[in-house]
């Protein structure tokens, strides 16, 4: 390395956790100066995935909300050095664990059909799905390769109380990844005691945009630091040999105009590879959210150029192309009166912010909603309250408004929700005084479908002197994607490693060998 470290020349493609948890981690660890550091983002809002916009007038909206649990060491390092978006004297680790203390999540409605709450202290295995169960988790991930959960599962397993709650959980299909859902029973063994109550789980006090998003970028910004909005990187120039792999060129445009940055061997570049959120696409109360198919993105296209230079860039097109795989649909809705709460807490028996996920078990579409804590935007008015849901089979039919999820309006994916609860005679007024804004996500749950061992790309591929993938396509060995947690150690790894820092990686929770939650975990099986 022959710039001093304050010399050095870093840019960042996409201004996701990822791009944004890097870019803290040069600066407090790398000695990086700032102003020598570039985000890139190609929309007008930054942030990626953690999003979260609207008005009190018009409807808030988000695509989705995070959780977290004790275990996510390489979050709570990065958030133990921001300022909370509350308190400045308080970090937003602090903040985080404090509202936890209170707020904890006691589940006592996971699961409704027929308009009642189940039972689900029967989780429903009979001893093949156990045996399944366990079968696949001491399976190599090799032996894995490019197959489904569905092919590792008798049908019955797929009726279960535990697979209704495990999946809407996490956001798992039957066609999705069977390495990935190892991974995710072996990474969440220590949760598996109270996958009904949902206890481990803990949660932002705010949404994740206002809560890790907005006090990230505001340190990063208060160091100089410069996100560009409105950027489309187009391609990267990379000098390939047998040993060595060195970024040298940047294309963007900007405003219209083509734009080239030239690199030195000591300049970085990290490269958020695909996302999630591409192509979302917004309704209203009155609109169908549109499904784009007609462009795939600028991330994703960046990752195919990049793939066709080097294999060590994985392959994209497993995660890309087929949508009606990697879709689903959410919904925020904005209230003026605390009527839902109120009806959705007498209901569950908790109240919101401690009742944790409710999934309408027989809903053709398979409805999950949540009540979070008040106000869950950080300047939310008082006499406003919004709440959050999701469906994960937007292409079948309603149970009550015969219509697809996806070509429903915002009022009837609402009515379809209060008509599985049983608060029929409550629906006029509802609709009246609620603002509910669908998203449609073509490609939401696209890190999870069938892959093999080098289609996503090791986060410093071989040889590689100063580019790496950050995100939730690039690859960590055992470590689960659609998490905050992920992108952050995939930022950590990229960040020592291509600095050859002296610094170890946030430690990576392995609880599948601890024998006391094995143990415990084999009650929760066997619990009838």
């Amino acid at each position: 390395m022959s710039k001093q470290k304050n010399e050095i020349k870093a840019y960042f493609i996409g201004s996701g956790i990822a791009s944004l948890s890097a870019a803290c981690y040069l600066i407090r660890d790398g000695g990086l100066d700032g102003k020598n550091i570039t985000v890139f983002e190609e929309s007008e809002k930054f942030g990626g995935s953690l999003d979260a916009g609207g008005n009190p007038r018009d409807g808030y909206s988000m695509r989705g909300g995070r959780m977290f649990e004790e275990k996510f060491n390489c979050t709570y390092d990065l958030l133990s050095f921001i300022p909370s978006i509350s308190n400045p004297e308080k970090s937003a680790k602090d903040e985080l664990m404090e509202f936890h203390q209170e707020f904890f999540w006691n589940d006592k409605a996971r699961l409704v059909a027929n308009g009642e709450i189940v039972d689900v202290a029967n989780l429903g295995f009979d001893e093949r799905d156990r045996l399944e169960l366990v079968k696949l988790c001491i399976t190599p991930e090799k032996l894995l390769e490019n197959k489904t959960i569905a092919d590792s599962f008798h049908p019955h397993f797929f009726e279960s109380n535990f697979w209704f709650i495990w999946c809407t959980t996490f956001a798992f299909e039957p066609w999705h990844s069977a390495i990935e859902f190892k991974r995710y029973c072996l990474r969440f063994t220590h949760l598996f005691s109270t996958i009904d109550t949902m206890a481990g789980i803990y949660r932002t006090q705010y949404n994740q945009f206002d809560a890790i998003v907005r006090p990230v970028v505001k340190w990063l910004k208060e160091r100089g630091v410069k996100i560009e909005m409105g950027v489309e990187v187009k391609d990267i120039d990379v000098k390939i040999s047998d040993k060595e792999k060195v970024a040298e060129k940047l294309h963007y445009t900007k405003n219209g105009s083509d734009v080239e940055i030239a690199l030195t061997a000591d300049d970085i570049v990290f490269v958020t590879n695909g996302t999630m959120t591409a192509n979302s696409t917004l309704g209203s109360k009155k609109t169908a959210p549109m499904l784009e198919t007609r462009k795939l993105g600028s991330s994703w296209t960046l990752w195919q150029k990049l793939a066709a230079k080097s294999a060590d860039f994985g392959h994209p097109a497993p995660f890309c192309n087929d949508i009606s795989k990697t879709k689903w649909e959410s919904f925020t809705v904005t209230a003026k009166d605390a009527a839902f709460f109120n009806l959705l807490e007498a209901f569950s028996g908790s109240e919101a912010g401690k009742g944790g996920l409710i999934t309408i078990k027989d809903s053709n579409w398979l409805l999950t909603v949540v009540l979070n804590h008040q106000p869950h935007y950080y300047e939310q008015p008082k006499d406003v309250w919004v709440w959050w849901g999701y469906g994960l089979f937007p292409d079948k039919p309603g149970n009550f408004v015969k219509k697809k999820m996806s070509d429903c309006t915002g009022d009837e994916i609402l009515t379809e929700v209060l008509s599985h609860l049983r608060f029929t005679e409550h629906i006029p007024h509802l609709l009246e005084t609620s603002i509910t804004i669908p998203a449609m996500m073509p490609y939401i749950t696209s890190q999870f479908m069938p892959r093999s061992g080098t289609d996503r790309p090791k986060v410093i591929p071989a040889g590689s002197q100063n580019i790496a993938f950050i995100g939730q396509y690039a690859e960590i060995p055992d470590d689960v994607v659609f998490t905050v947690e992920y992108s952050v150690r995939t930022a950590q790894t990229a960040v020592f490693g291509l600095l050859n820092l002296d610094k170890k990686v946030s430690p990576f929770f392995k609880g599948q060998y601890d024998p006391s939650i094995l143990l415990e975990a084999l009650k929760m099986l066997h619990r009838k």
